[in-house]
């Protein structure tokens, strides 16, 4: 794991005017896991994060021309980016990408927790926020028949995507060590102390309660067991009109925490030897590639700013301590 630290958040006009996280009521976290499950069903049924259409934020008006009349499968018009673009550009070897079911890969990533996690044969691997069962089949081989790894995700739509390869990938690998469940990540549906490693990739943003998250992290991992995480997390608070955009909660930007409350969260749920490393290449090729709802977040900014200044992909690591 890396010492590197992530690019400073609270220096001078950074986070000097940042506003605590907003603390979510039961209704407020039922709609954000509404609209989150919403768009991920829509993912699983079109194959690829960027055919999801909803409907603006109460800010944009409807006519804005973004979400509307488009045609050639992109959320907000044609977009180049294909999934298998998004993984390479995250560090995914594309003889990882090629061994995957059809279908696994929706482009929904944002760094390689698998790499980053360092797998061994014969590890409890627990994938938060699974999909379509994308990490699960890259760690599978990591951890070998000895090895386990159980994928949870709130969708039904994604597990289903993700059990149909499961008959595919034992003919081609003669492996049998993978399961999906069906689950919050705020409640995760395996007993304490039972994980060797916990994986999730570009998922915990989605959370309304990302301190639980990180406290059923520790409850799961075995003593000494670790955490690896690619996150997308800001640099200082974005503009209200991004942070109302529904699109942009299900894109993964609108609902990340602050770097330092990532930390903190982190931290206060009893893990130890934390990580934190800031990857920029995810943000610069979503940028380069003109991807619409980055285009669309980055005309919300100020005129001078850049996306990079606001958001970045984050790699997490961590560990239970040994009790």
């Amino acid at each position: 794991m890396s010492d590197e630290k992530p690019q400073p958040c609270c220096g001078p006009g950074c986070c000097d005017d940042a506003t605590p996280t907003p603390t979510h009521s039961a209704v407020d976290r039922d709609t954000v896991h509404d609209s989150v499950r919403a768009g991920y069903a829509e993912i699983a049924r079109s194959g690829q994060w960027s055919s999801v259409r909803t409907e603006p934020a109460p800010s944009q008006p409807s006519d804005s021309g973004c979400c509307g009349g488009s045609s050639g499968g992109g959320c907000c018009g044609p977009t180049t980016l294909t999934p298998d673009q998004v993984a390479s550009a995250v560090g995914y070897a594309q003889s990882d990408l090629a061994a995957l079911p059809e279908g696994a890969n929706m482009g929904l990533s944002c760094g390689n927790p698998t790499a980053l996690a360092s797998l061994k044969p014969g590890e409890v691997v627990l994938d938060l926020g699974c999909g379509g069962g994308f990490d699960c089949f890259i760690a599978s081989p990591r951890v070998g028949a000895a090895g386990r790894v159980i994928g949870v995700d709130m969708t039904p739509e994604m597990l289903s995507k993700a059990r149909a390869n499961l008959a595919g990938r034992h003919a081609q690998t003669g492996l049998d060590n993978v399961e999906f469940r069906l689950g919050e990540i705020e409640h995760l549906p395996v007993p304490d102390a039972s994980v060797d490693v916990i994986i999730s990739n570009c998922v915990i943003n989605l959370s309304p309660d990302k301190r639980q998250v990180w406290r059923e992290i520790a409850r799961a991992l075995k003593p000494g067991g670790r955490v690896a995480v690619s996150d997308l997390a800001l640099l200082k608070p974005l503009p209200q009109q991004v942070r109302e955009d529904v699109e942009a909660l299900v894109g993964c930007v609108s609902g990340a925490d602050l770097v330092e409350d990532v930390r903190a969260a982190a931290l206060d749920a009893g893990l130890v030897d934390l990580h934190l490393m800031a990857k920029p290449q995810y943000i610069e090729a979503m940028t380069s590639w003109q991807d619409p709802l980055y285009q669309r977040i980055a005309a919300a900014l100020p005129a001078d700013a850049r996306m990079s200044d606001y958001i970045v992909s984050l790699d997490i690591a961590a560990r239970r301590p040994v009790e």
